[in-house]
């Protein structure tokens, strides 16, 4: 059966026309304040998409032959331990690995036992920045052809912490030297976004602080040595607003490109995408379950490389099997029977998408030129500009949080009194604080039940 004239015998319908369909049906209620809403980024929202939404503006597609993985987030504090539970992981659908390594003296040797590291790929999280056990590390990646991501951040770590790892000069020359080892295969230089949208950035900050952040690295790199590629990971928490965070991961590989084509580099970016930690909860936890499985599906959808789930129960218990098997099935469940494994471009071609990647870019990057003006990233850093902007727009979000315009099922509506959890929590669930001199202010993750929960605690 021929289809290929199915529609012709409908008239087109112009955006004009099907609004004022909409007015009619209103009934003299006014269209914008019924059905036009503003997101925390400042975009406004309409009802429907249209064709002439998209008309002359840019688009960005990924590769065809884009894919994306399912990973699973291992401890690497005693390396056969860690090994263990790298195989077991591997075995039951794992694709990517994300080790977490504390301390230098770590046996690399013994971390990838049994392991065939040519057909994974590695990520790293480096608690420490040293020389040589890293350089080690590259000597062995290399020797087993693996693919890997180490995701040196020293400006992240600054960002958290507070302070460097040693100190500017210390940090910057040991960058240098690593990413000299890098190569086609293995990525040297990481950017954390995730810190921004756990401690209550907008989309539009994240977007924006991250190109920043990356621009930092690209200054320091390219004038030591004229880099002609490099590689970049950046790891991306996700949010509960569906549709935004599917731009969200459009807009940032979108930009990478764009401001890695200036510097004449010609580098793809890596997304490691996490569910949020902001939005989840100690009470009614299974809802955690829900929410990471469509922040999972933005991510994919988004065009992540790597989607790594975060447990359920992964804000109050310590690491167990339980909760990281069904993390990891909720991924596998969604790319082997929810079809999710060629999904990556579903969303390409879509009005709304498309709209929304291309606002949030484009006031991404009004952004990050206002910040370089005013002297980078790090030297907003510095001064307090960027925590300022985050703290304000955090503020902004715990309000319509407390005030029950940003629900969260279980917490802010439709508790259940009778839920219990004094007795169960294995780590502490809240901000800690603890006094130390830190030559900047640090940016602190934060979720938005902390204070109510902390009060059910005190009430039980």
């Amino acid at each position: 059966m021929n289809n290929t004239n199915l529609f012709q015998e409908f008239p087109e319908v112009s955006a004009k026309q099907w609004k004022q369909k909409i007015q009619m049906d209103l009934k003299g209620a006014d269209y914008n304040e019924t059905l036009v809403w503003e997101s925390l980024e400042g975009i406004s929202v309409k009802p429907f998409y249209h064709k002439e939404d998209i008309a002359n503006i840019p688009s960005f597609s990924l590769s065809k032959d884009h894919e994306w993985s399912v990973g699973q987030s291992i401890y690497a504090g005693d390396a056969a331990k860690a090994n263990t539970n790298a195989k077991e992981a591997l075995s039951k659908g794992a694709e990517s690995l994300i080790f977490t390594v504390p301390t230098e003296e770590i046996d690399f040797e013994a971390l990838f036992s049994g392991i065939n590291l040519e057909e994974i790929e590695l990520y790293f999280n480096f608690d420490f920045l040293a020389l040589e056990p890293i350089k080690k590390l590259v000597s062995l990646l290399k020797d087993k052809k693996a693919r890997a991501l180490l995701n040196i951040d020293i400006i992240g770590h600054l960002a958290k912490d507070g302070n460097w790892y040693h100190n500017l000069e210390k940090d910057h020359e040991i960058l240098t030297e690593l990413v000299s080892l890098g190569t086609s295969d293995i990525s040297i230089i990481g950017v954390d976004l995730s810190l921004y949208q756990n401690s209550g950035a907008n989309m539009v900050q994240q977007l924006a602080y991250g190109l920043s952040h990356a621009n930092e690295y690209l200054n320091h790199i390219t004038s030591k040595g004229g880099e002609k590629s490099l590689p970049i990971t950046f790891k991306v928490a996700v949010g509960s607003n569906y549709f935004f965070e599917i731009a969200k991961i459009k807009a940032l590989r979108w930009l990478w490109k764009s401001l890695a084509a200036e510097y004449g580099i010609k580098s793809e970016c890596n997304i490691l995408a996490i569910p949020s930690k902001r939005n989840k909860t100690l009470y009614d936890y299974n809802v955690n379950m829900l929410r990471t499985t469509s922040e999972s599906m933005s991510a994919v959808l988004g065009g992540a490389d790597t989607v790594c789930n975060l447990a359920y129960d992964a804000i109050y218990h310590k690491d167990n099997e339980f909760g990281n098997r069904i993390a990891r099935n909720q991924l596998l469940l969604l790319k082997e029977e929810g079809y999710f494994y060629e999904a990556s471009q579903i969303s390409e071609g879509a009005y709304y998408i498309e709209s929304l990647t291309n606002q949030l870019a484009e006031k991404a990057l009004v952004l990050f030129k206002q910040i370089e003006k005013a002297g980078g990233f790090l030297d907003s850093l510095k001064k307090g500009m960027v925590q300022r902007k985050i703290k304000e727009s955090a503020e902004k979000e715990q309000q319509l949080f407390d005030e029950g315009k940003i629900v969260s099922l279980g917490t802010n509506k439709y508790q259940n009194p009778q839920d219990r959890m004094k007795d169960d929590l294995e780590l502490y669930p809240f901000v800690k604080t603890k006094a130390r001199k830190t030559i900047i202010e640090p940016i602190i993750e934060k979720r938005l039940a902390e204070a109510s929960e902390q009060k059910r605690l005190n009430d039980e």
